[in-house]
């Protein structure tokens, strides 16, 4: 708690003088200040389990810290998200539907890499230093010989893709990271008891026939430490993490548990909260992608049906073009024409389309009304 208090009394401080902005840059005099920290190094654990705020908390460490003396970890859960790399689509990597119903938010962070999936069960470490001092595997270092100290029966190894794996096959940690003109992090994931089953459920494609150039996830086996070590406890987890972190860099650092959303602490942390939530971040960054798929059609009064193709590109998330090719005797060319009209600059998104796809649905009626319904929700459920 003192350690809390001198970070809470140095940003209150900054702010007094000259506002925000200066708060920012200033801030790293207190991290340059020996009596304020152990040793250049701190150990910090998020008291949020919100995945926004504590991915906010993480941009704003490495945007406003002077991270060239100074080294720190950040310590933090989330309760269920699935988290996507920067350059990932969503649509391919996770299962946005069923999402949808059990309530599950979708992130993209600001890191490289491929799709997690986050709950309480699953510890994050943020290591944050220098650009010159990035150093992956000694990172990684840190974790293997922690779990060696608490569980010296468990086998486990980093790989030189940065991963930690159990026995030599089963996936316990990944790894993203960035890196800025000066500074660096790396953060890396460790299952102690996450739920597999809804990790295997929800990371699956929403949307087949995608054509892109985004980054994709590299399906790997995996397992939770407690699978292999049952008395594994969460307490002990942490502690040996804190130490091993102080012995391999040489410092003696506590555990100062931090709240993310402390403006006082970290000015304008919640603008970059709000960004992280949005549509325009979360989908609008989507790298540019085509969607090539067959659409099955059906009448169900008439026990007829029969196959169209969609062809549409999206960039930053909306709909750049858009063809149907419907047979003539299926639906008047006409139709399949505006309706690919109205969807042109709407939001690859199924709430939206359908909103859009509702007036264009009152001009018809009778068959041709079925039909296009039928054609809507089809389409709607190609965008997950």
């Amino acid at each position: 708690m003192m350690m809390l208090f001198h970070l809470r009394r140095r940003f209150y401080l900054l702010r007094a003088g000259t506002g925000i902005q200066q708060a920012w840059t200033s801030s790293s005099c207190f991290f340059k200040d020996p009596s304020s920290s152990s040793s250049s190094g701190l150990v910090l654990q998020s008291q949020s389990t919100d995945v926004f705020q504590n991915l906010a908390l993480e941009d704003w460490i490495d945007a406003h810290l002077d991270l060239q003396q100074r080294s720190i970890l950040l310590l933090w859960r989330n309760r269920p998200a699935i988290v996507i790399g920067r350059h990932q689509n969503p649509w391919t990597e996770c299962n946005m539907p069923a999402m949808r119903r059990a309530m599950i938010p979708l992130a993209r962070r600001r890191s490289g890499g491929g799709t997690v999936y986050h709950d309480l069960g699953n510890l994050n470490l943020t290591f944050f230093a220098s650009k010159k001092a990035y150093d992956r595997q000694r990172n990684l270092k840190v974790v293997t010989e922690a779990l060696r100290r608490v569980c010296p029966e468990l086998d486990v190894q980093a790989t030189d893709r940065f991963d930690i794996l159990l026995k030599g096959h089963y996936k316990i940690s990944g790894t993203a990271s960035r890196l800025s003109r000066k500074s660096s992090y790396h953060h890396c994931t460790l299952l102690h008891s996450a739920d597999r089953s809804a990790l295997s459920s929800l990371l699956r494609p929403s949307c087949t026939g995608i054509q892109s150039n985004a980054t994709p996830s590299v399906p790997s086996p995996v397992a939770n430490l407690t699978d292999h070590a049952p008395s594994l406890q969460w307490e002990e987890l942490l502690e040996a993490l804190v130490q091993q972190y102080n012995s391999e860099f040489g410092l003696t650092s506590a555990l100062t548990p931090v709240s993310p959303s402390d403006e006082s602490l970290f000015p304008g942390v919640g603008n970059m909260e709000a960004e992280l939530r949005s549509w325009e971040w979360t989908f609008g960054k989507t790298p540019k992608f085509r969607v090539e798929t067959q659409l099955e059609l059906r009448d169900e009064q008439l026990a007829a049906g029969c196959s169209a193709y969609l062809h549409m590109e999206v960039k930053n998330g909306l709909v750049e073009s858009c063809r149907m090719d419907i047979p003539a005797n299926w639906l008047p060319l006409r139709l399949s024409s505006t309706l690919s009209e109205v969807l042109l600059g709407e939001r690859f998104c199924p709430h939206r389309a359908a909103a859009a796809l509702t007036v264009f649905l009152r001009s018809e009626s009778g068959q041709l009304h079925r039909r296009l319904c039928n054609l809507c929700e089809v389409l709607l459920a190609v965008m997950g």
